[in-house]
């Protein structure tokens, strides 16, 4: 309630600011740090001590989610990304994570198999890339060459998938063991539970495919397990419903989704995170539909995400849009943006050439405001 000696005009900004609960933590803002791949690992998918300085600049966003991380070699699709699947990897994110929580910070990883988005040069024993269906994606995978074309993945035997669903178990122990507050499994952009969700990735026969609840299988045993290891309140899920991020879509959206987002609530699990529309586009697809609907249907938490400002945001928080809002590429150059969205400062510009890749240039130099120049 305003005081006295405020103005009773209603302002819809300051939800974004207010402290709420998220499964059993407290953030100090409704302000997500997206998970945003920067390439920046060392040999052997561990990260850099460059990545403890990159993260606590921007630990007062009340979560941070962070970069993509595969789950095991085969789940790799970009060099320069980091792994979480031995001690080594470990070790490095425990030093992030402590001192993100120094700073006051919480900080969730995001667990990641690229599925086909990857390349035999990347791969273990340059073994093709696995996928649900032998289907080659258009587009390029960024390896040690360069932008190289994707080729024909393998399609993953059902044999497989029991040993898949452990690599995501591994993958949430050693997220654990490394000290973060939670874990986000990724089923958005194309990757590789996305790739099983959609009917154009996702051509099989067995009981993975065809039915949406076939296709839905395996991203529900991946949640199951996660689940399992963390407990759902300290898990979530992104997913991209009218997104065609990775060369991939669905012929009918809407009730894949609506199932997939009914089925996701036996979890309970902390969070939904929507990119609502193109991944890093349009936040209006042509035949999409409206994701209120699985907002509605959730009973966790809602985050949204993709082109957000601080107007939208608040707008978005005002109405029940949303009750956590997900910023990508503002973070990049700005540690500080929830200072600067608070106060309406005006934001630094992301250089483009620094974007993957390098070293702290682009990356733990850009200025916090009062920064002398």
């Amino acid at each position: 309630m305003p005081s006295s000696t405020q103005s009773t005009t209603p302002n819809t900004d300051l939800r974004l600011f207010e402290a709420v609960h998220l499964g059993s933590l407290r953030l100090q803002n409704r302000i997500v740090m997206a998970p945003l791949t920067r390439s920046r690992a060392l040999e052997g998918d561990v990260p850099s001590e460059l990545a403890i300085e990159y993260y606590t600049q921007r630990a007062t966003a009340g979560l941070i989610i962070a970069e993509a991380t595969q789950i095991s070699p085969q789940g790799k699709g970009y060099i320069l990304t980091p792994g979480i699947y031995n001690d080594t990897q470990v070790l490095a994110w425990k030093r992030i994570t402590d001192a993100v929580h120094a700073k006051g910070g919480h900080i969730y990883l995001q667990l990641w198999h690229v599925g086909r988005i990857s390349h035999p040069s990347i791969q273990p024993d340059g073994a093709l890339p696995v996928a649900p269906s032998a289907i080659k994606p258009e587009g390029k995978s960024f390896t040690a060459d360069g932008f190289v074309p994707m080729v024909t993945p393998r399609a993953l035997e059902t044999s497989e998938m029991p040993g898949l669903v452990e690599q995501y178990r591994t993958a949430a122990l050693n997220a654990k063991a490394a000290g973060f507050d939670g874990v986000e499994v990724h089923a958005a952009n194309g990757y590789l539970l996305d790739q099983f969700l959609r009917d154009k990735t996702n051509q099989r026969t067995d009981e993975y495919g065809g039915s949406i609840e076939n296709r839905a299988r395996l991203l529900l045993e991946v949640m199951a397990t996660v689940v399992d290891v963390w407990g759902g309140d300290r898990v979530g899920v992104r997913i991209s419903p009218l997104s065609k991020f990775g060369d991939i879509d669905d012929s009918n959206p809407e009730p894949l989704f609506t199932y997939v987002v009914e089925s996701l609530n036996a979890f309970n699990l902390a969070y939904l995170h929507v990119i609502e529309g193109d991944t890093g586009g349009t936040r209006d697809v042509a035949g999409g539909f409206d994701l209120q609907i699985l907002r509605r249907l959730f009973n966790g938490a809602y985050m949204a995400n993709n082109g957000y400002d601080k107007a939208l945001a608040g707008s978005a928080l005002d109405t029940g849009h949303a009750d956590l809002i997900c910023f990508g590429r503002p973070f990049i150059a700005n540690p500080d943006l929830v200072e600067r969205l608070r106060t309406d400062a005006p934001l630094n510009e992301a250089d483009p050439a620094t974007m993957y890749g390098g070293d702290a240039g682009g990356y733990i130099d850009y200025p916090f405001l009062g920064a002398k120049k």
